[in-house]
């Protein structure tokens, strides 16, 4: 049997997009409470009858955090325009070499906008 296992955490950030026109709303210093939203697939283990525990997606999920939560992203490495996209490529990048069976990242900024990264 093949689940997909969906586990939500939040940060808070602050961030501004330099590459947008003068004057829209987003190149001004603003933040949000965003919502990370990390997914994993595959089969269902007939001895433990899980995929994976929830416990390892927290683990992974645990550094990025600490790097991310209460900072201003612009600062950080690689996410220099950090739009949803870029964020969600950047999550998942750090990800995917300690988190198997990973299948999707979504990153929702507010809570009517989300974007979702799958990987190349």
């Amino acid at each position: 049997m093949i689940v997909e296992l969906k586990k939500k955490f939040t940060f808070e950030a602050a961030h501004c997009l330099p590459n947008t026109p003068p004057g829209h709303k987003c190149r001004r210093l603003h933040g949000h409470s965003y919502t990370i939203e990390i997914e994993v697939k595959g089969e269902v283990g007939e001895e433990s009858g899980w995929l994976i525990d929830f416990t390892d997606i927290k683990e992974a999920w645990q550094p990025l955090h600490a790097e991310l939560d209460h900072y201003y992203l612009n600062e950080i490495e690689g996410l220099e325009n950090p739009t949803s996209e870029v964020l969600a490529g950047w999550i998942w990048k750090r990800l995917a070499p300690t988190l198997e069976y990973l299948s999707a990242v979504t990153v929702h900024e507010t809570c009517t906008s989300s974007c979702t990264y799958r990987g190349e």
